[in-house]
């Protein structure tokens, strides 16, 4: 995701992947709404739509399948919203009139996104973008200095401007480049995997709680997930067999006869939950899961680290160009920590949640009430699908900070389709010469587009980012003042004349 950025912006950029294909792990399972935001305004909504239908054929085959075997199948929630350690949200209980919830368009209408099919679908992007993708080489140690990094590889080293470790939670660039990793240490040991059994008929479908700890089955067929509460495994590095699976299984669900046949697919997790001070040292920075590590329920890792990709890139490409104003780059971490530390706290709290202990239980029992509720279950929804996240930008307009409304205009098109570019994004709604002349100088980064909006009568203008975030905003009334002015500078730099002139003589 980062390289697309990158690239898209007209930096050079190369992917060292250690792994030679693409991985088929069994991972995450869906995306939330700030990612399809973001791939939505790069143009890939439609290969992830495609995706999603074939998600959901898989979902009901799962349940066509108990059916005819005579076992129980999930009880059906009306309209599925998500769940809170495994406590599942109904969706005829949300308050869709909550304004958190609109603007999204198409985007909205996207989530269930395995992993492996992100992977395949951004790989494409890379490739389509001219990102040099290097498989089979691992990154063997680097050199930072003032001026660039060199990178030593198992394939020979590189000369370049900048680092980025996006390699994991067991990342070797924030190894080697010494950054802290203070954080709590693990107390579970679980498993997924996608396995043939047999003696699964006796298996409660969806997520259950027994005294030994919790486990999910579906809502893929052959899907399972195991939570054990003593401690982490003793082997991370170990390959998942079908002994262990089907002993963890056994323990948890107190199922005897339930029997591993064959594992297509398996990991091992825990809830072990750290996360850097800071996303960057020098010319090296972290993204992803090298800056941030959690356990996997709820889903938010991977959706963390697209949206570290997406804000990242295009201050880093602005760096490497040279029209970043000061401080640009440092605003990666002071917007993108906030967002990493609520899901580690995010975690811990269903981890809490989920222990197989009276007080937990009687925690739950709680929670799995109040989340009967209207206001509870819009919490809950508005938490696991983003639509909170908004960063504290300078400005005194409701929608500044906040993800962009993806606007209809008058001339048909949306505003997610002047985005595709990776440019930031000034929307005169007004035909106001006087705001369109505020942008002068900066045609490289800002893109200018000039309609109506019936949907908004009252809005005037509107400034984005090139990551989607609203910068500045304005009413009528309002005009494009300092504000505006004050955005422009903070986040595109001065008018190339002005920054031609400050350029010192060779």
């Amino acid at each position: 995701m980062l390289a697309c950025e990158l690239a898209l912006a007209q930096v050079r950029v190369v992917v060292l992947e250690r792994l030679t294909e693409v991985d088929t792990t069994i991972k995450a399972g869906a995306i939330n709404t700030p990612s399809a935001e973001a791939l939505y305004r790069r143009g890939l909504l439609p290969p992830l739509a495609e995706v999603q239908r074939a998600a959901l054929e898989t979902f009901g085959a799962f349940a066509r399948q108990r059916q005819s075997a005579g076992a129980s199948v999930p009880r059906p929630v009306p309209r599925f919203a998500g769940h809170f350690a495994g406590i599942m949200l109904r969706g005829d209980l949300l308050d869709e009139a909550d304004p958190d919830f609109a603007g999204s368009g198409p985007a909205g209408e996207v989530g269930l996104i395995p992993q492996e099919a992100l992977e395949r679908i951004l790989g494409a992007r890379a490739a389509e973008l001219g990102v040099t993708v290097r498989r089979g080489v691992t990154l063997t140690g680097f050199d930072a200095g003032d001026a660039g990094v060199r990178v030593h590889t198992s394939d020979g080293t590189l000369e370049a401007g900048w680092l980025v470790g996006c390699d994991g939670g067991r990342s070797t660039v924030r190894r080697l480049a010494g950054f802290p990793f203070p954080g709590t240490a693990p107390s579970i040991t679980g498993h997924q995997a996608l396995v043939e059994m047999t003696g699964a008929d006796a298996l409660g479908a969806g997520w259950n709680w027994t005294a030994t700890g919790t486990y999910v089955h579906g809502p893929l067929p052959g899907r399972i997930l195991t939570v054990e509460f003593d401690g982490p495994p003793a082997d991370r590095e170990a390959p998942v067999t079908a002994e262990e699976l089907q002993t963890s299984l056994r323990r948890v669900t107190g199922v005897p006869d339930v029997t591993v046949t064959k594992v297509t697919s398996a990991t091992r997790f825990t809830d072990n939950a750290r996360q850097v001070p800071e996303y960057r040292r020098g010319r090296v920075l972290l993204a992803g899961d090298a800056a941030h590590v959690h356990a996997p329920f709820g889903g938010q890792g991977l959706n963390l680290g697209l949206g570290d990709a997406m804000n990242l890139g295009w201050k880093l490409a602005a760096t490497v160009h040279g029209w970043a104003p000061e401080g640009l780059l440092d605003t990666y971490t002071a917007e993108r920590h906030p967002i990493g530390a609520w899901v580690l706290a995010w975690t811990r709290a269903q981890v809490a949640l989920m222990r197989p202990e009276s007080h937990a239980a009687a925690l739950r029992e709680v929670v799995a009430e109040l989340s009967g509720t209207t206001d509870a279950t819009t919490y809950f929804v508005k938490k696991i699908s983003g639509v909170w996240q908004r960063y504290d930008l300078p400005g005194s307009h409701p929608l500044t900070g906040r993800s962009a409304p993806d606007l209809e205009l008058s001339d048909g098109s949306r505003l997610a389709d002047h985005l595709h570019t990776g440019r930031g994004l000034l929307l005169d709604l007004a035909d106001d010469p006087a705001l369109r002349a505020r942008a002068a100088g900066r045609g490289d980064r800002v893109r200018v587009v000039t309609a109506g909006c019936p949907e908004r009568p009252g809005l005037t203008g509107l400034l984005v980012r090139p990551d989607g975030f609203v910068a500045w905003a304005a009413d009528a009334g309002d005009g494009p003042g300092k504000e505006l002015d004050a955005a422009l500078e903070r986040w595109f730099g001065a008018p190339a004349a002005v920054a031609a002139q400050a350029v010192p003589a060779p």
